[in-house]
């Protein structure tokens, strides 16, 4: 069973209800990130992802290093409205798109406290509906009412200063509304009122809109440009490499199967020690290829993915699935396919690279003499000779 391809990944919980993102483009909508999500929706091979809301505090927040992965797999990735405007204004250098003024204000410095996004809401069942009003909200309205001349400066900013001395979880329009309305002349609560019963702009779910649209302009372009991106990066860090074996999947007939129960299961095979240390020398000698100077070209990186596809029989049309299966994304075969090309120098050059190294030979009789074979061999011929005897 092929899976499908999603085209658009949107990432989605207080900001905007989810069937009104599915009305704005054809997408699939996910919780909100957690650490560990966006690596599993490449297993969904999008086109794009649309970042809008985020988890935090309780639990680990989507990790910047997932992010630039997906953007190094060749996904468009945006950014804005909530923990999505927080991660495009780290990554805008690395080619993650900002969209919205929330990502402005944080990318101009205007905002630097990630609990500017921050609200309290209801959980999966009831759609995720916000329980209290983010901070940026509460700078917005106070905006627009200045412009309209509804609030003075110094209203304005008192009824933000307000608004920001309240705990996440307790702001309310109310309670900010009586901490600043005392104060203010009975015209000012009277414009005030007229104004405020015609409805206020919610800004996250502005930006969550004009994020998910945005992603989808890009997606219906006849050909859409990728975001530009700074240079490529170094490879994954083992502490990156670790937490994608945990928050990885593969894709099995359209099923995910999870990185660590796959590794679980290796770990419990008769020959997982052999597998491991064979994937440590592999490791060595590339780590050690790379420490003298020794690059392979593109023409070697390719002979290496010929050789790897060759070997296990998959021809061109399965390859896709059979990558998915693999757990594997275009950059990370390539960063496999580069370690072979590596190994394959460095055994290529062994005499050269140690002083009085050792040859071809003398590597195929020690390696022999370790397994056994050498005796194997050696009763063969004697074996051999003696029946030409007769």
């Amino acid at each position: 069973m092929k899976r499908r391809a999603e085209e658009l990944v949107v990432f989605l919980g207080p900001s905007l209800p989810a069937d009104e993102a599915r009305k704005l483009a054809r997408c699939r909508v996910l919780p909100p990130a957690r650490q560990g999500d966006v690596w599993r929706a490449l297993a969904l091979r999008p086109r794009a992802i649309a970042l809008v809301d985020g988890v935090f505090e309780a639990q680990p927040s989507v990790w910047h290093h997932e992010l630039l992965t997906a953007m190094e797999a060749g996904v468009a990735v945006f950014g804005g409205g909530s923990m999505g405007a927080l991660r495009a204004a780290e990554l805008t250098a690395h080619g993650m798109v900002g969209v919205g003024q929330i990502f402005e204000w944080y990318r101009d410095g205007v905002l630097v406290d990630d609990s500017e996004v921050a609200l309290l809401h209801a959980d999966a069942e009831h759609g995720y509906r916000p329980l209290t009003v983010p901070l940026v909200n509460v700078r917005h309205v106070a905006l627009r009412a200045r412009a309209a001349r509804v609030l003075a400066q110094g209203q304005a900013r008192a009824m933000v200063a307000a608004a920001a001395n309240l705990f996440y979880q307790e702001r309310t329009w109310r309670r900010v509304l009586e901490a600043v309305r005392p104060s203010w002349p009975a015209t000012t609560r009277g414009t005030w009122e007229a104004w405020w019963s015609k409805g206020v702009e919610d800004l996250k779910r502005l930006d969550a809109i004009a994020c998910i649209q945005a992603a989808s302009e890009f997606l219906s372009s006849p050909v859409p440009p990728l975001p530009a991106r700074s240079p490529s990066r170094s490879p994954p860090s083992s502490l990156v490499r670790r937490r994608m074996l945990v928050d990885g999947v593969s894709v099995v007939q359209g099923a995910e199967v999870s990185s660590a129960q796959v590794v679980a299961a290796l770990q419990r095979e008769p020959d997982s020690v052999e597998l491991a240390e064979a994937g440590l020398r592999r490791a060595l000698l590339a780590g050690w290829a790379r420490t003298l100077g020794l690059v392979p070209t593109v023409e070697e990186v390719k002979a290496a993915e010929a050789e790897w596809w060759r070997q296990h029989g998959v021809r061109p049309t399965g390859r896709e699935e059979f990558l998915l299966a693999c757990g594997l994304d275009a950059p990370g075969l390539r960063r496999l396919c580069e370690e072979l090309a590596l190994e394959r120098l460095a055994l290529a050059h062994a005499q050269r690279l140690l002083p009085d190294g050792s040859s071809w030979e003398e590597a195929l009789a020690s390696e022999a003499r370790v397994r056994g074979r050498w005796v194997q061999v050696a009763r063969g011929l004697r074996k051999a000779k003696r029946s030409r005897a007769r």
